[in-house]
């Protein structure tokens, strides 16, 4: 059965607390193995089970008992027989003596077997805690295998664990207060390739540890660039003056995934889906990552990594089709008030340095200029400067609409700054005629001749003015070429630059609403809803947009996505379409996908040229194109390779 998710990466990872009983490794069996195969049927391949699980943590002194130790030996190895018949990957805590010492342990299995074993380096022993009663540290192992039963097992601190059938996905094992020391066995683990890092914890509960847990694991995710699961012992390990929770969580690169319903005295349990070839891409983008030189050598063990027996592989996590906008409102409205205050600092800075109290922006009433407009005024406002120093031009031509040029028009009344109305029809008419274009072909020639007609304009009267030139064009536009060079293209300050097309619209509609009230938020409204267009062909007979942007490039939500995944996480084609389709799911066919993926590429190939040359402007998101900033590409590279990928 072909296995899309783990062939892209997808990792199925659960991390589960299941119920317990103190000191009976072998009344302990069912119950775990009843929590993997409930993991194993939701689709999890690797599974990780709490601190000393197969015993119980909270044993005391029972853990000098040979009985103990000899039943947990046992149940160890018929956990790892049971987990190659479910088909997964497991991380279990016992305890394991060895010379007179006894060590609390992680053990990982797979493949029927145990792999190799884990100890646990930072003992507590103050407070509730008094490991040091019983266990000895990892630092005085100095052996590399512990017999247990008839076999040598690979034993150490110093032990990965890779999927030999996907090598992106690379295991490292810390245990409970290995986390919370200064410094953390997971940050040498992440350094020597672990993307996976893997806690079994017994943490009792106390009145705000649970955040300041969560936080832990979130930010550790972050600092290795990596996912970070963490299964706590549960309600069933609570003794005498202490209480667990059963905290299961599960983060990647600083974003917390998911996490259990805590004080349960059932099972407990959460199940995400990691991207590794997401994380080694974001290492490999990170100088701070790659240039540190990981501080011990490590031994790498093998295993099989699939889909649990009797599972279907797909899916499990919905893909965002707008990776640059926030589902949730609110996280969106702090999204949008952070990106136009990064707009108007910006701008204002270069206001500032350059001693004016003027700029010039072309307002033609689409999105992308009035957000340029609202961001300008900010600038404005923050410096105290008089808004009519803000000269706004509408330059209608041949394809300019009623609509546009008086949302243009009201808007800058409304705002009050300054709005001068110069006509392009005749000058480019004139110019068409005097470089002998024919009259009425509506080609690419004439469309770019209008662009730079209104190009000049607004330079030459910036410069009559002592001012300069405010762009409106956005990352789209700047990704796809959608601009005319030496025309639209240029400015002295493209505030948008670093606004993708999808984010235009919440940022316009965030303002109406945020920053206006009545007429002008009706007029910002209206704005938004109109189509978007350069509006550089003739109307249609009923003098609507006859030229909508997206039936000719194809549809910006698709860009956006194709944009985002292609630059931000380096995804080959293959993937990114395969995200695409679950997506966009029932709005675009495979077909469909395909037809612009491939637009995307060509135009985004060829376009460089036209990115080497672009003006300032402020970096808002992770995805930049500025090649002074993020993005460096050659103007004469290839598609060819990518493009491949999609036939």
């Amino acid at each position: 059965m072909q296995n899309r998710p783990l062939e892209f990466g997808f990792i199925s990872l659960a991390a589960v607390s299941p119920r317990l009983r103190l000191a009976d490794p072998a009344g302990n069996l069912p119950l775990l193995e009843s929590a993997l195969s409930t993991a194993a049927e939701q689709g999890a391949s690797i599974v990780l089970l709490p601190e000393l699980c197969i015993t119980g943590y909270t044993c005391g002194d029972l853990f000098n008992q040979d009985t103990l130790l000899r039943e947990a030996n046992k149940a160890l190895l018929h956990l790892a027989a049971f987990c190659g018949k479910l088909g997964v990957a497991a991380v279990v805590g016992l305890p394991v003596a060895d010379s007179g010492r006894l060590f609390n342990c992680a053990a990982f299995l797979a493949d029927g077997k145990v792999v190799g074993i884990v100890p646990k380096t930072h003992l507590p022993n103050t407070a509730e805690f008094y490991e040091q009663r019983w266990f000895a540290s990892s630092r005085v192992w100095d052996k590399t295998s512990v017999r247990i039963e008839d076999r040598d097992v690979p034993m150490g601190v110093d032990l990965l664990f890779r999927a030999a059938n996907h090598p992106d996905c690379v295991i490292g094992i810390e245990i409970c207060e290995d986390l919370w020391s200064v410094e953390p066995p997971s940050g040498p683990l992440a350094l020597a390739g672990a993307n996976l890092l893997l806690n079994p914890s017994a943490s009792d509960e106390l009145l705000g540890k649970a955040r300041y847990r969560r936080d832990l694991v979130t930010q550790q995710s972050a600092r290795c660039i990596a996912a970070y699961a963490y299964a706590s012992a549960g309600a069933n390990e609570s003794s005498s003056d202490v209480v667990y929770g059963g905290h299961c969580l599960v983060a990647k690169n600083g974003a917390l995934l998911g996490e259990s319903e805590r004080f349960l005295f059932g099972d407990s349990m959460v199940i995400s889906q990691v991207d590794v070839q997401r994380l080694n891409h974001e290492r490999r983008r990170s100088s701070t990552f790659f240039g540190t030189r990981p501080a011990a050598r490590v031994r790498t063990l093998d295993f099989m990594l699939g889909i649990p027996f009797g599972s279907s592989p797909k899916l499990k996590r919905r893909i965002h089709p707008h990776p640059f906008v926030p589902t949730d409102t609110a996280a969106r409205d702090e999204h949008c008030r952070e990106i136009f205050s990064i707009q108007a600092a910006g701008l204002a800075r270069r206001i500032r340095h350059t001693h004016t109290k003027s700029v010039v922006l072309g307002l033609s009433g689409g999105l992308d200029s009035t957000l340029a407009l609202l961001v300008t005024v900010e600038a404005f406002d923050r410096l105290g400067f008089d808004r009519k120093g803000i000269v706004c031009v509408t330059m209608p031509g041949p394809g300019t609409t009623s609509r546009t040029k008086n949302n243009a028009v009201k808007l800058a009344e409304l705002l009050g700054v300054t709005l001068r109305e110069i006509p392009i029809g005749e000058a480019v008419a004139l110019h068409l005629r005097d470089i002998g274009h024919p009259e009425g072909k509506h080609d690419v020639t004439f469309e770019n001749v209008q662009a730079r007609e209104r190009t000049q304009i607004l330079m030459n009267l910036a410069g009559s003015l002592g001012g300069f030139v405010v762009g409106t064009g956005d990352l789209s536009e700047a990704a796809l070429g959608w601009c005319t060079f030496n025309g639209d293209h240029m400015s002295m300050y493209h505030v948008n630059i670093g606004v993708p097309k999808t984010l235009v619209r919440h940022l316009v509609t965030w303002a109406a609403h945020a920053r206006y009230l009545g007429d002008a938020r009706a007029v910002l409204e209206d704005v938004v809803d109109t189509p978007v267009s350069p509006e550089l062909l003739p109307p249609s007979a009923d003098g609507t947009i006859a030229q909508e942007t997206e039936a000719i490039v194809g549809p910006y939500d698709l860009h956006d996505f194709f944009l985002f995944h292609t630059v931000r996480n380096g995804f080959r084609p293959r993937k990114t379409l395969w995200l695409a389709e679950h997506a966009f799911a029932g709005k675009y066919d495979e077909a469909a996908l395909r037809k612009w993926f491939k637009v995307f590429l060509r135009r985004f190939f060829s376009q460089q040229f036209k990115r080497n040359a672009m003006p300032d402007g402020p970096k808002v998101g992770s995805v930049a194109l500025s090649p002074r900033g993020d993005w460096r590409m050659p103007a004469d590279a290839h598609a060819d390779a990518w493009l491949r990928e999609l036939e």
